[in-house]
């Protein structure tokens, strides 16, 4: 049986510095704590909180003499300022692909439009992302779209990991209600790269492997991606949720993994799959 795994699989680099920040964080205060998970990933927080990583609800919760970790998602700008007033020692995490969305849509507010976010709604970076401005609009779907009001001006800015065929459809729809509309095309390079591996490879394998937590929006889109194109894909978390009879008869085997998901996953995942044609 043959495994091709996807050249960029799994980590993209702002998440693993934020992983590695977090571990090297809980090594030098012995703790660190964040306002809810760094990752999408369970397998990553259950990791990090053995480090020394803790998870709290509330800035109140967080000993004086320990710091925040702001995590990879971005972080409100109310949030920033509460931890600057309570004088606590802030170590930032946020991704700079994440931190340039910010930018462009205050970019966007400050030339007047009303700014539109393209993701989903309640996700922690689009939560992120909608505080940086006064009332956005969110939208997750074309249907959406479609509700919405004839508008004069307004800027567009998409959650960094959207499918660009969800953004594309959007577009087009809000093309047509917006008399003077400006697109700033926010999808990050790494997911970008990720999706259109995964195209490839769900067309030239037999079955289709996509590694990644079902709390993480971008590991659901790869799933579905792959869906689109080969009936034989699947999701797991890790090699416990692989079922041997996926792989009967089976001669070419694609992996591909979530953003979130480490590389010993992912390794152990193909070395059970490997396994399998022994």
């Amino acid at each position: 049986m043959k495994i091709l795994v996807a050249k960029d699989a799994g980590y993209c680099f702002g998440v693993r510095d934020a992983v590695n920040l977090a571990k090297k964080s809980g090594d030098d205060f012995q703790e660190v704590y964040m306002l809810g998970d760094i990752v999408h990933n369970e397998k990553v927080v259950e990791d990090l909180n053995e480090k020394g990583s803790k998870v709290v609800a509330s800035l109140d919760d967080i000993p004086e003499d320990k710091p925040v970790l702001f995590r990879a998602h971005g972080t409100k700008p109310e949030v920033w300022k509460e931890a600057e007033k309570k004088k606590l020692n802030i170590i930032d995490a946020t991704c700079p692909l994440v931190t340039e969305i910010h930018e462009e849509i205050k970019m966007l507010e400050s030339e007047n439009r009303k700014t539109i976010i393209i993701g989903d709604h309640g996700h922690d970076e689009v939560v992120g992302i909608a505080a940086q401005v006064k009332k956005p609009i969110i939208i997750s779907n074309v249907e959406e779209a479609k509700a919405l009001g004839r508008m004069r001006k307004a800027g567009v800015v998409s959650q960094s990991t959207q499918m660009i065929e969800n953004v594309q459809e959007i577009m087009s729809i809000l093309m047509s209600k917006v008399f003077d509309l400006r697109f700033v095309n926010t999808i990050c390079y790494p997911t970008r790269k990720n999706h259109e591996q995964i195209k490839e490879l769900s067309e030239i394998v037999d079955v289709m492997i996509i590694i990644g937590s079902f709390t993480s929006a971008n590991s659901k889109r790869l799933t579905q991606l792959a869906k689109e194109r080969n009936e034989y894909s699947y999701q797991v978390v890790d090699e416990l949720d692989l079922k041997d009879e996926w792989f009967n008869g089976v001669d070419t085997v694609g992996i591909s993994a979530g953003a979130s998901t480490p590389d010993n996953i992912i390794q152990s995942v193909t070395e059970y799959i490997k396994s399998l044609s022994n």
